[in-house]
């Protein structure tokens, strides 16, 4: 039970819980340690009084063996200390980002859409970070402590109960501050990691957007925007470390009366006859060490209420459902079938009752006004976001039940937003089929029509294209998109928008291309280009998330009243204009 506590207020593994209480268990055996050498440090002094007053010789052989003693056991015992305090720990972080890395790419894509960039790398590089402070300098060192000060404070009320109590009575009453205080902690450093992911969110959006701002001519609102967030950031900091760092002193001043009470209480008894100097000696010696652990711990209390918020941001991302599924798919064929599907982003449906088959063999186009929910059914294809309703089979196998790295070995894709990386045009298209020769990457890009403006390029294939592709255009980080879901040769393919940025010349290329490479395929084809669909096996005309009409390009061309024929009609016209 402590245990599973331990693991979800500060966000541990089992291996980590497992090591925080190794870590317990040496403070505890360290402080026990330590104390012995106030006992040690107790008997020399007697034996001193006693050499002063009845002339008796100190066992000096014996105390310095004891020393000898007491420093070789110390030494052992705050090594496996610092071992499990500090050293494992870093073994823990790396298994929490690791763990966190798995649990994202198993999480379905739909988490994302609702979760912030700014936030959810906060929460892998801040959050953990804190969190690796705490789990090394306060977690195993401050539960030792209480654990070591229960145990001493046990054998000082047995020894002398009113001496115990006048040492004793800060600590509770320290602690019982702090905690008292701990929701308001809580929720003022809640508050001041919102303001914090505000001011990553500003930094983020202002250079995402800088050559818009530019244009715009809106440098200083932007500017003005951003020094906003950060001035209520650091407002929230300072008021965050003020309110923490009152009641932390507080306690700590609380805390250290223990020292007047029990000189108090101490010449109270002496005069009194009750005790007499060593007992007051001995308990002074007692209370230097019950305090020294709570010294760190104290420094360190608000930043484990903190830490506790970030805990509770680590476990988020830990409960999401994950998109689980068999490690293997051996499907009767490519048909992809939809049955009554419904799909909704959070309480907005967005897909309702769409039923409908993309044939192997066959490019089946979904066509519509924006927002009637294309983009989602070629999502929901692949699995990238999971259905609310319904059924999405492929080949006979409802995709539901697939582990989605398993499905997407027989997808190919090219969506609208084109995601490149900061490496060469070839390690860019080969990412489509690990291990492929340059051979293979040149005949796919020669099939997507990159080479025409490969070979400009300084280095050819070799040739970094900077951040998301920065130095090519538009049409030419699509065509590389293009080449690299080619060269995956996978059965299914979905295209979004795939020639939405190709000028007319290009694009009557690519198409060709396609249509002799895509030959026996299942092919997904989402375009507002009607042209780009007039060759397609099969339409389905999407209207507010309902199938609308379906049917071949020729067969709905015919319905002049049908939506697939106005919008034909609309962007005929509309063409006829530009020109």
């Amino acid at each position: 039970m402590f245990g599973e506590n331990l693991k979800r207020k500060y966000a541990l593994t089992d291996n980590g819980v497992r090591n925080t209480k190794l870590a317990m268990l040496w403070t505890v055996i360290v402080n026990m340690v330590v104390m012995g050498g106030m006992g040690i440090l107790y008997l020399m002094m007697k034996g001193y009084m006693e050499t002063l007053t009845d002339g008796a010789a100190l066992p000096g052989m014996l105390f310095g063996g004891i020393v000898i003693a007491f420093v070789v056991l110390s030494l052992i015992t705050h090594l496996q200390q610092y071992k499990y305090t500090y050293g494992v720990v870093y073994g823990e972080i790396k298994d929490t980002r690791i763990s966190l890395a798995e649990r994202m790419r198993k999480l379905p894509l739909s988490y994302f859409a609702k979760r912030d960039l700014a936030d959810l790398t906060e929460t892998l590089m801040g959050d953990v970070t804190r969190l690796e402070h705490v789990w090394s300098h306060c977690l195993g060192y401050l539960y030792g402590s209480y654990i070591s000060t229960a145990i001493i404070g046990v054998a000082m009320l047995v020894y002398n109960w009113r001496m115990a109590i006048a040492c004793l009575w800060g600590v509770p009453v320290a602690f019982a501050l702090l905690f008292g205080s701990r929701k308001m902690s809580q929720r003022q450093s809640a508050l001041t990691k919102e303001a914090g992911i505000r001011v990553s969110d500003g930094i983020q959006e202002t250079l995402e957007n800088i050559r818009e701002i530019r244009a715009t001519n809106k440098e200083e609102v932007f500017i003005e925007r951003l020094d906003e967030k950060i001035d209520s950031y650091e407002k929230s900091t300072i008021k965050n470390e003020l309110s923490t760092g009152i009641f932390v002193n507080a306690a700590s001043i609380i805390m250290r009366l223990g020292v007047a009470t029990t000189i108090l209480a101490g010449a109270s008894l002496i005069l009194s006859g009750q005790i007499d100097f060593m007992m007051l000696f001995m308990f002074l010696l007692a209370i230097t060490r019950i305090y020294a652990p709570f010294d760190q711990a104290l420094a360190l209390i608000a930043e484990m209420f903190m830490s506790q918020v970030s805990a509770s941001r680590l476990m988020e991302i830990k409960d999401a459902k994950i998109a689980g599924g068999a490690e293997t798919f051996t499907p009767d064929g490519h048909d992809i079938v939809f049955e009554d599907v419904v799909f909704a982003y959070d309480d907005s449906e967005v897909i309702s009752g769409v039923s409908f088959t993309a044939k192997e063999g066959q490019v089946t186009a979904l066509v519509g006004a924006s927002g009637s929910g294309k983009s989602t059914c070629a999502r929901l294809a692949a699995r990238l976001y999971d259905i609310d309703g319904g059924s999405i089979k492929v080949g006979g196998v409802d995709i539901s039940g697939v582990d989605p790295e398993v499905l997407l070995t027989d997808y190919a894709m090219v969506f609208q937003d084109v995601v490149l990386f900061d490496d060469t045009v070839m390690e860019n298209i080969r990412l489509g089929k690990h291990g492929a020769t340059d051979e293979e990457v040149r005949a796919a890009a020669k099939a997507a029509n990159c080479d025409e403006f490969v070979e400009k390029l300084p280095q050819g294939y070799d040739t970094p294209i900077g951040e998301n592709g920065a130095k090519l255009s538009g049409g030419e980080r699509q065509r590389i998109s293009i080449a690299r879901a080619l060269l995956k040769d996978a059965p299914i393919i979905l295209f979004d928008e795939a020639t939405a940025s190709l000028d007319v010349e290009n694009e009557t290329k690519v198409q060709g291309a396609l249509s002799r490479l895509l030959r026996g395929k299942t092919v997904l084809v989402i375009a507002h280009r009607m042209r780009t669909v007039m060759n397609a096996d099969k339409i389905i005309v999407l209207e507010n998330g309902h199938v609308a009409e379906e049917g071949s390009p020729g067969e709905l061309l015919k319905k002049e009243e049908g939506i697939f024929s106005r919008m034909s009609r609309l962007q005929s016209k509309s063409a006829a204009w530009s020109v």
